[in-house]
């Protein structure tokens, strides 16, 4: 009995047929994040895990007069080929339901068990389940299949399944103390050219996501689906926070530190701070230091095009991002509807802008130099990763971002904590404020008299 199975979601019902290519970002939407994780590179064993699975192929819920109507096939897939924009399959037919008829939407809800979302939303999901299941609850709600569904049923399973392949991870190594971590970053390799950066996660079972791009571990969105709602409601409530804000990066940034979910990460150019943040939280857990080495061309400044344009996406509506497609020629592209109203929130920042926007730029990661307007990036060395449409970024890496991580044992937290401090690395100073000052002040101060009473007995 397989346990998952594949849901391919295809927006033009005209477009679903033995050959069928979907976008890039679009891959593992509402699939559970252990699955996603261990996928996304899709490499050779991704890909054939992917054609072990039954898989259902879908049109996106068409509501009409009449009711609503979705074609369905389901199948196997044959073969795979991929690209940085679009994945693309041969598909194996093993039954045909035609175009079918649903008397509302929840009728399909139960069926595949996805939400609204996913049924009007072109996607490919691996969903945990049984496809026999889904095949039987199509023969429920379709008695003239059910003859054929049973025939379906009783065929046995050519292979089993075969598992997802683990996750890949760069490890240069575990850091006992402050010592042990220098050494590992100097004995790493250096790729050519790279600017280097550095994140501190309190545990490694963290992901490498934005907030705004978070999921629920069934693979569902936590906030992407309200961006825009979620920042227009701030600017609203603090309209004058923003005044001197003269892009909508910079915007961004001031909500990112106020911490409104945005499609930012922060990013430190001090490997010690990110060595603090991978001590400073979760006790319990090894933590770890990610490095990130960035080429020249993925380093952005503040007021570049490119950071205009991906920061400006915030502006749009989930309804109008799901309309945005970067496989389109550039000339088609910047004709879209959709581009022209991204174009007119650019344009309010940049009267000067051109309609010319390359379509791959739009879904990639770039780092970004950011003003330091807060005493939070002054003395973190901040800067960012921002995030383009449907941009996802491998444990391992991109092109122009390579990423390794350095281990920090659960039970060295507390030593490297203190040591940190003797170098002027903690709360203090890695949060400037006088409250913070204050409380670093307090603690250290109040072990220092216990000391003392204890020596004085």
């Amino acid at each position: 009995m397989s346990e998952n199975f594949n849901y391919i979601s295809i927006t033009d019902k005209d477009r679903i047929n033995d050959n069928m290519t979907i976008l890039r970002g679009r891959l593992f939407e509402s699939t559970p994040v252990a699955i996603e994780k261990r996928l996304e590179g899709l490499s050779d064993k991704s890909v054939t895990f992917l054609k072990s699975l039954p898989t259902f192929v879908c049109s996106e819920i068409d509501s009409h007069a009449d009711g609503n109507s979705m074609v369905i096939k389901y199948g196997r897939i044959a073969d795979l080929k991929h690209s940085d924009l679009t994945v693309s399959i041969t598909f194996d037919t093993l039954m045909d339901f035609g175009e079918v008829n649903f008397d509302n939407v929840e009728d399909a809800h139960k069926i595949f068990s996805v939400d609204r979302i996913q049924l009007y939303r072109g996607h490919w999901a691996v969903r945990e389940g049984d496809s026999v299941e889904v095949l039987r609850r199509l023969s429920d709600f379709f008695p003239k299949f059910s003859e054929g569904i049973d025939r379906l049923i009783e065929q046995p399973e050519v292979d089993a399944e075969i598992e997802p392949p683990p996750r890949e991870k760069k490890i240069l190594g575990t850091a006992t103390d402050v010592a042990s971590f220098l050494k590992l970053l100097y004995e790493a390799p250096i790729e050519e050219d790279p600017e280097t950066f550095f994140r501190g996660h309190g545990t490694a079972k963290y992901e490498l996501s934005p907030f705004l791009l978070r999921k629920w571990e069934n693979g569902d969105w936590k906030f992407l689906p309200n961006e825009d709602r979620l920042c227009k409601e701030l600017l609203i409530a603090h309209y004058d926070e923003f005044q001197s804000d003269q892009y909508c990066f910079d915007r961004l940034v001031r909500m990112q530190h106020f911490g409104l979910p945005t499609r930012m990460l922060d990013i430190t150019g001090n490997p010690l701070m990110a060595l603090f943040f991978a001590c400073s939280s979760q006790p319990q857990d090894d933590g770890e230091v990610i490095i990130f080495q960035v080429t020249s061309d993925a380093v952005k400044y503040y007021d570049s095009d490119t950071v205009s344009c991906l920061s400006n996406l915030s502006n749009l509506t989930y309804e109008q991002k799901n309309t945005i497609d970067v496989s389109l020629e550039q000339g088609k592209f910047n004709k879209s509807e959709v581009v022209g109203k991204l174009l007119h929130h650019i344009k309010s920042e940049k009267g000067f802008f051109e309609g010319r926007i390359i379509p791959k730029d739009l879904s990639s990661i770039v780092c970004v130099k950011a003003k330091r307007t807060n005493s939070r990036i002054k003395s973190q060395s901040g800067a960012f990763l921002l995030f383009g449409h449907e941009a996802k970024l491998p444990d391992v890496g991109q092109k122009g971002i390579r990423i390794s991580r350095i281990t920090v044992k659960a039970e060295e937290k507390i030593k490297i904590l203190a040591e940190l401090d003797r170098i002027n690395v903690n709360d203090a100073t890695v949060y400037p404020s006088i409250g913070q000052t204050a409380d670093h002040l307090r603690e250290q101060y109040q072990s220092k008299v216990r000391e003392t009473e204890y020596e004085g007995r």
